[in-house]
């Protein structure tokens, strides 16, 4: 029996809403209570994608195969490590810390 090719953007809509609702299973399973924010950020992101198919309309916020902009995803993940029970990590800064290693020109050897 031939399968059909699956349809990209089908699978991507079907991916967000099942991690949509793991995250909120977890939430509920581990008695972590999510923010007023969260649980609103949640079901509008998830009511926008099966209504449109994707919860962004700007193209330049995600890729043109996803359902979720890279911010939404982003803060996905956050809700579902809080809903772990784990502390989120900080994020990341971007200033170095330490001085760049590399090649530098060294000072004349004296003979």
């Amino acid at each position: 029996m031939k399968r059909s090719v699956p349809d990209p953007r089908a699978q991507a809509k079907r991916s967000a809403l099942n991690a949509l609702k793991r995250a909120q299973r977890k939430a509920a399973r581990q008695g972590v209570t999510l923010s007023a924010w969260e649980d609103e950020f949640l079901g509008s992101v998830e009511e926008r994608i099966r209504t449109y198919g994707r919860a962004f309309a700007d193209p330049e916020k995600g890729a043109p195969g996803q359902a979720l902009s890279a911010m939404q995803a982003v803060k996905l993940k956050e809700i579902a490590v809080k809903a772990g029970g784990e502390k989120p990590k900080p994020p990341k800064s971007r200033a170095r810390t330490t001085p760049r290693g590399g090649f530098r020109r060294s000072a004349p050897r004296e003979s």
